[in-house]
C-alpha cells in the first residue's frame, strides 16, 4: 500500500545502536514514516529482533551487525546500504556505552572504550556516509549526545561526560564543513530516559528520587527522543550545528 503522506518515503536511514532503547524507538519511528532503515547494532540478535518488528509491521528494514569502533565494519555497513538501496540520506549516531566508574578507578582501557564507542564511532560513521550524501547534495545526520555533554552526567563516569561533550564539538565543526553540500548535522541531548541502560544502573528508589526532582516529574521515553530526531531529519531545514535538550527541565540553559 502506498503512503504518500509519509515524511520519509524514498529515504534510506542508518541508525546505530538500534537494538534497544532510543535506537530501537528511532528505527521504528523512521520506518513508520516511510524510510528504509538499516538497523545497526553490535548485538546481532537484538538488531534482528528490531528489524523483524519493522518488517512485520509493514516497514522495510535490514539488520547490520556493526562495531562502530571498527572502520572496516562501518564501511561494510554503509556499503551494504548503498548496494541494496542506492544511497544513505539519514544517519543517526546513537551507539553508545556508559559506565558509572569514578575517576580514581577508571582504567586506561575503560577510558579508551567509552571514548571509542561514543565519540570515535560517531566520527567513523559520519565520515563513511559523507560521499553518498555529497553526491546527492542532501543529508541529515543526528548525533546522540546527552545532558552530560552540556553539564555533567547523572549516571556515567568522567569518560562518559568527556565523550558526550566531544560529540557536541564534533557536531558543530562538522555542521560548518558540510553545510555547502546540503547536509545538516545536529545533536540531541537527552536527560534521563526510561531505557534498559538506565534501569540497569538505577534502583527503582533512585529513579523515583530523580523523577521527583524534575520539573516534569517523570523519566522521558525513547519514543519522545525518536520524535525529536524525526523532526531534525524532516522539518528542520534551517537548523544545523545545534544541540537540542530533551530532559524534562532537569537542565535549563
Amino acid at each position: 500500500m502506498e503512503h504518500p503522506e509519509r515524511k520519509l518515503s524514498n529515504q534510506v536511514a542508518i541508525v546505530t545502536g538500534a537494538g534497544q532503547g532510543m535506537g530501537a524507538a528511532t528505527a521504528n519511528c523512521l520506518a513508520h514514516e516511510g524510510a528504509v532503515v538499516i538497523v545497526s547494532d553490535i548485538n546481532e540478535s537484538k538488531a534482528a529482533r528490531v528489524t523483524a518488528e519493522i518488517n512485520d509491521s509493514g516497514g522495510t528494514a535490514m539488520s547490520a551487525k556493526t562495531d562502530v569502533t571498527k572502520e572496516d565494519e562501518v564501511a561494510s555497513m554503509v556499503g551494504c546500504a548503498i548496494d541494496n538501496y542506492g544511497s544513505v540520506s539519514i544517519l543517526v549516531n546513537n551507539a553508545g556505552i556508559l559506565y558509572p566508574t569514578r575517576i580514581d578507578h577508571v582504567t586506561k582501557a575503560e577510558w579508551d572504550q567509552v571514548l571509542d564507542v561514543n565519540l570515535n564511532g560517531t566520527f567513523l560513521c559520519s565520515k563513511a556516509v559523507l560521499p553518498t550524501m555529497k553526491e546527492k547534495e542532501y543529508g541529515r545526520i543526528v548525533n546522540m549526545s546527552s545532558s552530560a555533554g552540556r553539564s555533567v552526567s547523572t549516571l556515567g563516569g568522567i569518560h562518559y561526560t568527556a565523550a558526550k561533550a566531544g560529540v557536541l564539538g564534533f557536531t558543530r565543526a562538522m555542521a560548518k564543513e558540510v553545510a555547502p553540500f546540503g547536509i545538516t548535522v545536529n545533536a540531541v541531548c537527552p536527560g534521563l530516559i526510561d531505557t534498559e541502560m538506565v534501569r540497569i544502573e538505577c534502583t527503582p528508589e533512585r529513579i523515583k528520587g530523580y523523577e521527583e526532582s524534575f520539573p516534569i516529574s517523570r523519566l522521558g521515553t525513547p519514543e519522545e527522543v525518536a520524535q525529536l530526531i524525526l523532526f531534525l531529519v524532516t522539518d528542520s531545514q534551517y537548523i544545523t550545528g545545534a544541540s537540542i535538550d530533551i530532559n524534562g527541565g532537569d537542565l535549563m540553559m
